[in-house]
Parts: structure tokens; sequence; C-alpha cells
């Protein structure tokens, strides 16, 4: 089996891919989440992985392979620690420079993270043709690849947890609220009007930097991804489908991409 970690600043999302006749298969069989705790150990990481694996039914001695996506430069130690000394493998980090053949289009290529990535390796390889991902994560991001599949950039913009948490902490009589949609967009309380604020001032934001970016690109599929997505995507008629595990299947394809030199061990 075929084990795919997106470690992001939020949360640590794990899926497990089957593999048949030496390729790992898309679809992952389970998806587990956890936290980002950057004080874990490896061996603390490993005992919550083995848990999960243990009440879910799956056999963790059956991982042959382990590809990460990782945004936190200070856990990917840990958890190369934890693939080499549970798995005895050596652990695949997806960059720019295994990217499953795209080609950076822009200065600060280096820069790149790797959820982004994953993400537009992901969606080039099912269109095969120009895409924006949007990622709504803990920032939200706007990942742009032309029909030749090039990265040519794309935006960055604080993601609706951070916005909430933010705003709450620094000023002194506005609480945290709850995330949900409000019924309308003038509140009668102040946590309504926060929620206004956020939910409608959130879709004009993601509606603004789409309409700029079709202007600058030739664009033919909008798709989102991340933990917020099913909260938001309603309302922007122009994204034509949420893939949850987007960056899973992103880690998935440039793995495939990259097998000459990371055997299949089995």
């Amino acid at each position: 089996m075929f084990l795919a970690l997106d470690i992001g600043n939020t949360n640590i999302t794990i899926g497990l891919f089957n593999i048949q006749n030496k390729k790992v298969l898309p679809g992952p069989l389970k998806v587990w989440r956890m936290l980002t705790v950057k004080e874990q150990t490896s061996d603390e990481y490993a005992t919550m992985l083995m848990n999960m694996f243990f009440y879910s039914g799956f056999d963790i001695k059956k991982i042959t392979n382990v590809g990460i996506a990782s945004v936190v430069p200070s856990l990917n130690f840990v958890f190369e620690d934890l693939v080499k000394n549970y798995f005895k493998e050596k652990v695949f980090f997806i960059n720019h420079i295994n990217s499953c053949g795209i080609v950076f289009n822009v200065s600060s290529f280096k820069e790149v993270g790797a959820d982004r990535i994953a993400d537009v390796a992901a969606a080039y390889s099912m269109y095969g043709d120009s895409c924006v991902v949007i990622d709504f994560g803990t920032a939200t991001t706007f990942n742009c690849i032309d029909k030749k599949g090039r990265y040519i950039g794309g935006a960055i913009a604080p993601g609706l947890a951070v916005l909430t948490q933010s705003l709450s902490l620094k000023t002194a009589q506005l609480p945290q609220v709850e995330m949900k949609k409000p019924l309308k967009s003038i509140g009668n309380t102040t946590e309504e009007c926060m929620q206004s604020g956020f939910y409608f001032g959130y879709i004009g934001l993601v509606k603004e930097l789409l309409v700029r970016i079709k202007n600058e690109m030739e664009l033919k599929h909008i798709i989102a991804t991340g933990g917020f997505a099913d909260f938001i995507v309603g309302e922007i008629k122009e994204i034509e489908a949420i893939f949850p595990n987007l960056i899973l299947e992103g880690i998935r394809v440039i793995w495939e991409n990259n097998t000459d030199e990371y055997k299949l061990n089995y």
C-alpha cells in the first residue's frame, strides 16, 4: 500500500492507497486527519498513525512507500525519522524538482509550496488543460496552470479561519463567532454582522480574483479543494467541482511519475 501525507499548518491529512500491478490506484481507500502539532515527536505521530490503522482494520506493515507534501519544514525531519524507523523506507517529499513534469513559469519557483504543486499536478492529470485550483485551507490559494502544463502563479489570501481568529484577537469587543452562512447580509447582532462580513465578503474576494484571473489567462476549468470548500463554493457558480482529496491525489500522481528513482519495494 502507498501512504500519502499532506502536512499542513492546521491539519495533517493522511491517505491510504492500494497498489495493483505496480501501480498506485486513484482514490484513497481511507482518509484520516489529525491536528498539526509542531512539538510532537516521531514516536507520538507514529502511535497515532498505528491506532488509526488498527481501528480502521488496516495492516500498517503492508505500507511499502510513503509520499509527503509538507508546508511545515520543522516537521519534515520528524516524519522522515518516522518513516525510516517504523516503515524501514526512504520518504519521498514533493518539491519543484520532482513535480511530474510541470514547468514553473514563475520567478520564485523554489518558493512554491508542496501543497500547491500537488494541487496543480492532480488537476492537470485529470483535465490536461488550463485550470485554476482554489484551495480553501489555512490560507486560500489560487493555483494557475496553463494548457501546456505550465504553472504560471496565482494568489494567496488569508483563510476563513485565520480571518475570524485574527479579528477577535485584535479587537477588544468582537467575539470569536461560529462559522456559518448568515440568513441575510445586514446583521442584527454583532455575531450576525461578523458572520455576514466573513461569508459574503469572502465570496466577493473569491469572485473578484476569478474575474481578474480569467482576464489574464485562457481558462477552461475552475475547481476547489480544502477544508472550507464545501462551506463557500455553493455561492460561486464558476467553480465546477470540489475534490476533497486533491492534494493526496497529487502526491499519488507525482509519485507515479518518479517511480524510476523510488522503486516500489515489493
